[in-house]
């Protein structure tokens, strides 16, 4: 395929962009509630290190929302842009979706937010705390409508075209579509590792530069505890989405496992360099019969290979590649979670090698979570919405040079700004404790009377 062909362009710029925006919610969702655990601690306990915990993140959070805001904006746009067949074909199902979340999440976390970051000095606790809630609630709600409509478009339901136009027949059932309930559970629970990976990995950052406190080690455990016990739901909730996926997207579980050929007793492809030409996978490495007893669970049931959908399945090699590169992390986040806490139960303190692990992984979550959505969106193609529109046909005529330039020029900005996100993180990690006790986000000390309410 012609690389400057104009649709190959703008395939390259979407997943750009959507690339980039995607990290960005992925942190706010957890770390809002994460934010909210903080705080609920100190009201209850009247700890210091609790608050200090919520201030440093607040302001994460602050900047994670703002980069996620405008990034969305960007990507939004180019629905008309460079996917003007989209709209004209499924914006009646996609526009309210859209609506739905901007009204009941979006402005809900716009508005609290400002408490959040400036009101503590100038409301009750209670209020204080209350407002954390909304955010952390408009963050999930966010979550379940844009899932919703892609979820949607993996697997549509309750609607018909009428005239070339989807029209709703069911809001319900296009809400809840067949796979919504999965792919929203593994998405947030996602978005819980991610966030928990990024605590472990800034307070385990600021562990080796000597900052110990209380606030330090509190986040660190937060961290360690939250991963160890989400890895194990994920894993079963991916295993739950792949039977999802075998039921209504065959051709994309194929591509995912590298089965060409259909067959009884599938193999677990473990290792392979999957071959277009010749269908196959070379230098393969797999254990017999397994992919067909996890999916079927029936040692010799039969899986439908890539060969079975001609020309209708997605390019093998990156579902392939990315699939496996989402599991590896999975089980070196399981590996390391686990290992930790059952070093924290026996008592022993983080050793600096371990430290400096968990600071590698800071961003584990990440890789992980765009991996699982190349394997998504990638194993969707050639669909843009699944059995009703290909993503050549919602293409528009703009020319190749214009996508091109566009493109250079958000690859440029996104990666300063992706640069610049992390510096400034691990910027204010490498602070001394002193500089941020007691200070909220705007600089302002708490009143020094004001005892939490609930306090022990």
């Amino acid at each position: 395929m012609d690389t400057w062909d104009p649709f190959v362009l703008a395939r390259i710029q979407f997943a750009a962009n959507i690339t980039f925006h995607i990290l960005f919610p992925t942190i706010s969702i957890s770390l809002a509630w994460a934010l909210l655990f903080f705080k609920t601690r100190f009201v209850a306990t009247g700890q210091q290190h609790w608050m200090q915990a919520y201030q440093f993140w607040v302001k994460v959070f602050a900047l994670t929302f703002a980069l996620g805001v405008v990034s969305g904006i960007t990507m939004s746009f180019q629905f008309g842009t460079n996917w003007p067949g989209f709209m004209n074909t499924v914006g009646n199902v996609a526009g309210p979706l859209l609506a739905y979340e901007v009204l009941t999440a979006f402005f809900l976390e716009a508005t609290m937010l400002g408490i959040m970051l400036f009101g503590r000095p100038r409301v009750s606790e209670r209020v204080h705390t209350l407002a954390t809630l909304l955010v952390a609630g408009g963050t999930t709600a966010s979550a379940f409508w844009i899932l919703a409509l892609n979820s949607w478009m993996h697997t549509p339901a309750g609607f018909e075209m009428i005239d070339g136009q989807a029209h709703v027949t069911s809001w319900m059932q296009v809400i809840f579509n067949p796979s919504f309930p999965y792919r929203l559970t593994h998405m947030l629970i996602a978005s819980g590792l991610t966030v928990s990976f990024l605590l472990a990995g800034i307070s385990a950052y600021r562990w080796l530069r000597h900052d110990r406190g209380a606030e330090v080690m509190a986040t660190l455990k937060v961290g360690i505890y939250a991963a160890a016990v989400l890895i194990p739901l994920q894993i079963v909730v991916g295993d739950l989405h792949g039977l999802n996926t075998l039921e209504h997207q065959p051709a994309k579980l194929a591509a995912m496992e590298g089965i060409w050929q259909t067959q009884k007793g599938a193999p677990a492809v473990l290792f392979g360099l999957p071959d277009a030409q010749t269908q196959s996978n070379r230098y393969e490495v797999s254990i017999p019969k397994l992919a067909s007893f996890y999916l079927t669970h029936d040692w010799d049931g039969e899986i439908q290979g890539i060969a079975a959908f001609g020309d209708q399945h997605p390019p093998v090699a990156p579902v392939f590649w990315a699939f496996r590169i989402m599991v590896g992390i999975g089980l070196l986040m399981l590996v390391v979670s686990w290992f930790n806490v059952w070093r924290m139960r026996r008592g022993r303190a983080l050793a600096p090698w371990m430290a400096r692990v968990l600071v590698a992984m800071t961003f584990s979550g990440w890789l992980a979570l765009v991996s699982g959505w190349y394997v998504t969106e990638i194993g969707r193609q050639p669909w843009l919405v699944q059995g009703v529109l290909t993503a050549a046909q919602a293409a528009s005529a703009v020319p190749a040079a214009n996508i091109a330039f566009t493109l250079v020029m958000y690859l440029l900005l996104y990666a300063a700004l992706l640069l610049a996100y992390v510096r400034v993180i691990f910027h204010l990690a490498s602070k001394p404790a002193k500089a941020r006790q007691d200070l909220d986000p705007a600089g302002v000390a708490p009143p020094p009377t004001r005892e939490p309410q609930g306090a022990a």
